[in-house]
């Protein structure tokens, strides 16, 4: 029976990302490839977002991955996650992302060649890989990159265990266990760490999503108990901000709590999800069919939409709006041009309906 739920997750999440990247715009912390004025309420609402926000879909595709390997052989799978995910991010980060370079040099650089000027500046300019001033990155892309690199890693483990015979009882255990297990993609942070993003995290997280969460009575327990889950990461949530905010506090307390927030909000979610997402009709189902291709295009737009908003509009609450409005409605009309042509599908992953 298809988890419906898993599926309304994963692109609910996807349709976040595009208020997400546009607070990106206005954030305090770091620079982006467009940048508006600093807003403190942009970054308390992305810090609330982000302990979770990933870890979130690389849980989510290793309980999809579950339910992928019970239907197909390894090799099929291999095949499946070459063509949904490595050819999708060679095209994008040959044709898509150099967009975002492009206005980011216009924009933080003054640049006024042309773009294919600009194409060669991708591949040869110094860079810190995130593209924010110009020079090679994968941008948004790097999540297509690690899941993908993940998905060949924990294969091997996946099919030993799969051959084993043996079922892994995942609704057996206790409840204050389930809680201790945040602290294994804590210690995971420290395996290959490129800038600020850890493949040991994440495929611990994807392991998580493989064992746990594709389990049908863990899924149930986690129903029984999303409000209790929810009552207590919360207040770590108002911790880790009031504790980054007059930025004097124990550092390991620190991360614990902000790693209960992280942990606690993903089981929390995955059991409001069970109980509240698993359906599907007609609108869910486009959502979910077009969600990686919305992943894919969204923040090329983002970054277009931006450059030319902030020049056009000075209510900051209004560019915001317009950004995001604009995005969306942008992203799903190059996913309907795309999807109608056989060498878009192939070049972006996306199935033939």
């Amino acid at each position: 029976m298809r988890k419906y739920f898993i599926d309304n997750l994963r692109w609910i999440c996807v349709l976040l990302l595009i208020p997400y990247h546009t607070l990106m715009v206005f954030n305090t912390f770091e620079s982006f490839y467009i940048k508006g004025d600093e807003i403190e309420a942009a970054t308390r609402i992305l810090s609330a977002i982000w302990p979770w926000f990933m870890p979130l879909l690389f849980l989510l595709a290793g309980a999809s991955s579950a339910y992928s390997l019970e239907k197909r052989t390894v090799k099929e799978y291999i095949r499946e996650r070459v063509f949904k995910l490595l050819i999708p991010l060679l095209f994008g980060v040959l044709l898509l992302v150099p967009v975002q370079t492009y206005f980011a040099e216009k924009f933080h650089n003054s640049y006024s060649g042309s773009y294919f000027g600009q194409y060669i500046l991708f591949f040869t300019k110094p860079t810190d890989l995130t593209g924010y001033q110009g020079g090679f990155t994968p941008a948004h892309l790097w999540f297509i990159m690690y899941l993908f690199i993940i998905s060949l890693i924990a294969l091997p483990v996946q099919y030993l265990y799969q051959k084993s015979g043996k079922k892994f009882q995942a609704e057996k255990i206790p409840f204050p266990l389930l809680i201790l297990f945040l602290f294994i993609p804590g210690f995971s942070q420290v395996i290959l760490d490129i800038s600020g993003k850890s493949v040991g995290e994440y495929l611990a997280y994807y392991l998580f999503g493989y064992f746990l969460i594709s389990s049908g009575a863990l899924q149930e327990k986690l129903e029984k108990y999303r409000f209790l889950l929810l009552g207590l990461s919360l207040p770590c949530m108002i911790f880790s901000h009031t504790a980054e905010a007059i930025g004097n506090f124990n550092l390991i307390i620190y991360e614990i709590l902000y790693n209960f927030y992280a942990w606690g909000t993903i089981l929390a979610i995955i059991g409001f999800g069970k109980r509240h997402l698993n359906f599907e009709n007609r609108v869910t189902s486009y959502f979910s069919k077009s969600s990686f291709s919305v992943y894919v295009y969204h923040q090329e737009w983002i970054v277009i939409c931006a450059y030319f908003t902030l020049k056009l509009v000075q209510n900051i609450p209004l560019q915001m709006i317009s950004i995001s409005i604009t995005t969306f409605i942008f992203t799903f009309l190059t996913y309907e041009v795309f999807k109608r042509f056989p060498v878009t599908r192939f070049m972006f992953g996306i199935k033939k309906q």
